[in-house]
């Protein structure tokens, strides 16, 4: 074995002749199934007859083929590594009856001495849950229960109006471009840009027109000139703040234990946060500690799935084009592809040394631990666990939900050793929240997992 770099290695392998029996057997017996000689019965064509035919080079060439995987998995064996990817491999000589040598170039991971991480600092967000804070919770409550009732007067901000749409693209109608009865609340922007100045001041069975850019459909991004008729003005009423609306909205009795349980709530999401805070920063600072180096091919191919993923996935779920996202971002594809490159390489060797922890910490991951990463998995990803536990198994996904939440633990032992204080200089204790900082951690390390 020769190290080419950190992070890259060539083995060069001599196999005895005799080892390549079996593989040459199976060799004759494939091209035995494949060929037909006259004089002879499909399958019995003796082995001298066959290179004769054929060549002993064709032979060789499949022998050689179907063992060298066997040959090149047993030196990574002998050799101890950890290969990334898949060998380039060179046969550097091929001897009828006397030897096989070949070369195989392979990137690894890299040999890593995880450092003294007790002394880890870092300072996070303080828990601090404002009157102001409790008053926008009860006024987000207080909106989901709001009622309409139709008024005769033009439509100003906030109201809630029924409206019919038409689009059209170069003067002709879209398909898709009509649309009745919409409800649209003005001032919320989840319809078209411009529609708000448009629908405002018109009162019901007015309409205007105007022109706007199509987010979605058969015409997304392409400016439409459409036209827009409302048929309702309604006004939006919010009940009273008492006792009454505690009683509807929720399950207490006043409005003083409502706002109580909303503190409690807040400061229970602000605990989360800290702790998310907390696991982020201690990582950054591991990762401060110690030169990770990046195997470039594995690099290129992490940004490149981060990229598919971004455009066929996430962003063709939304309708967008990865051009049209980057206009909305207000990126240049430059800047893009130099952040998606940073995060890449941080997600790569963020598993590099967490992989390493596990080992130097000799973590281990129980049953019960990976069915409940497992759970929280499914509920991400909208599937229900049974569905999601017989994708995992079928796609042969089970040793990287093992790897997360070793990952995650492994982190866990870090912030643990790690002093964190609140911007008040106070110490923050996160023991207290054990179980939701490993699943802050555990779903940090799912960040890694392409990597």
């Amino acid at each position: 074995m020769e190290t080419l770099n950190p992070t890259r290695v060539r083995l060069t392998v001599e196999v005895p002749f005799e080892e390549l029996k079996d593989s040459l057997d199976a060799a004759y017996s494939k091209i035995n199934q494949q060929v037909t000689v006259k004089g002879f019965r499909k399958g019995k064509i003796p082995a001298r007859v066959i290179d004769q035919r054929f060549g002993r080079g064709a032979v060789l060439e499949e022998a050689v083929n179907d063992a060298l995987p066997k040959f090149y998995t047993e030196a990574v064996n002998e050799a101890e590594l950890s290969p990334l990817g898949q060998p380039d491999v060179d046969i550097t000589e091929l001897k009828d009856g006397e030897t096989l040598n070949f070369t195989a170039e392979v990137d690894v991971r890299p040999a890593l001495e995880i450092p003294d991480y007790s002394g880890i600092e870092v300072e996070v967000d303080a828990i601090e849950v404002t009157d102001e804070d409790i008053e926008k919770s009860v006024e987000q409550l207080r909106e989901r229960f709001a009622s309409t009732a139709p008024v005769e007067r033009a439509a100003e901000d906030g109201d809630v109006v029924t409206i019919d749409l038409e689009a059209k693209v170069d003067g002709e109608v879209l398909e898709d471009g009509i649309a009745n009865g919409v409800s649209y609340t003005i001032g919320s922007g989840e319809l078209l840009d411009g529609i708000d100045e448009a629908v405002k001041g018109l009162s019901a069975g007015e309409e205007a027109t105007f022109t706007s850019e199509l987010k979605g459909g058969s015409a997304a991004g392409k400016e439409a000139e459409v036209s827009v008729k409302v048929t309702q003005v309604a006004k939006r009423e919010l009940p009273e703040l008492d006792d009454e609306f505690a009683q509807l909205a929720s399950e207490f009795d006043t409005l003083d234990e409502l706002k109580a349980d909303s503190r409690k709530r807040l400061a229970n999401m602000k605990e989360f946060d800290q702790a998310t805070q907390a696991q982020e920063r201690v990582l950054e600072k591991l990762l401060e500690l110690l030169e990770v180096p990046v195997p470039e091919k594995l690099l290129e191919d992490e940004v490149n799935t981060r990229k598919h993923n971004l455009e066929h996935h996430q962003l063709g779920q939304m309708g967008l084009t990865l051009d049209k996202y980057l206009e909305i971002q207000g990126k240049t594809a430059e800047e893009f592809d130099a952040e998606t490159r940073e995060a890449a390489v941080k997600g790569i060797k963020t598993q590099f040394v967490l992989d390493e922890l596990v080992k130097k910490e000799q973590l281990n991951v129980n049953q019960e631990e990976l069915t409940e990463h497992l759970m929280r998995r499914a509920a991400s990803s909208g599937m229900s666990p049974d569905q999601f536990a017989q994708a995992v198994v079928e796609g042969g996904q089970v040793p990287l939900l093992v790897g997360e939440v070793a990952r995650g633990k492994a982190l866990a032992v870090v912030v643990e050793a790690a002093t964190v204080k609140d911007t008040n200089g106070e110490i923050v204790d996160l023991g207290d929240e054990d179980e939701e900082t490993e699943a802050t951690e555990a779903e940090a390390a799912e960040e890694t997992t392409e990597a």
